[in-house]
């Protein structure tokens, strides 16, 4: 099975690279959701954290990055996660606290996966 991907008759190149602590999955073209970066919709983002890629039958691993391979990603917009509720109760000493959480998110499209 290797390191490729089949979509019909041809491959696909993909990398996968890290950002924010996470890792993702970049197909050229797609979307990634990414926690949220200091950029403005519209901007280009330039990832260069490529721990892995993959082309054709041509697998490169990174230790633990890859030197001289970048992706190039364009911002679409900014979006929230869903609101998660914590709710902490201790009965028999009034006790009730109620917080909530929402992650704030970064919409990534992959322009191109260059390698010098």
């Amino acid at each position: 099975m290797g390191g490729e991907v089949k979509i019909g008759a041809r491959t696909m190149k993909y990398a996968i690279v890290e950002s924010g602590g996470k890792q993702f999955k970049a197909v050229e073209g797609g979307l990634i959701e990414v926690d949220r970066l200091p950029a403005e919709a519209g901007d280009q983002v330039l990832l260069s954290n490529v721990l892995l890629l993959a082309d054709d039958a041509n697998v490169a691993v990174g230790t633990p990055v890859l030197e001289g391979v970048c992706v190039k990603t364009t911002v679409v917009t900014h979006t929230k996660g869903p609101k998660i509720v914590v709710f902490k109760y201790s009965p028999k000493k009034r006790i009730r606290v109620k917080t909530g959480h929402r992650q704030q998110y970064t919409l990534l499209k992959v322009e191109t996966i260059e390698t010098e």
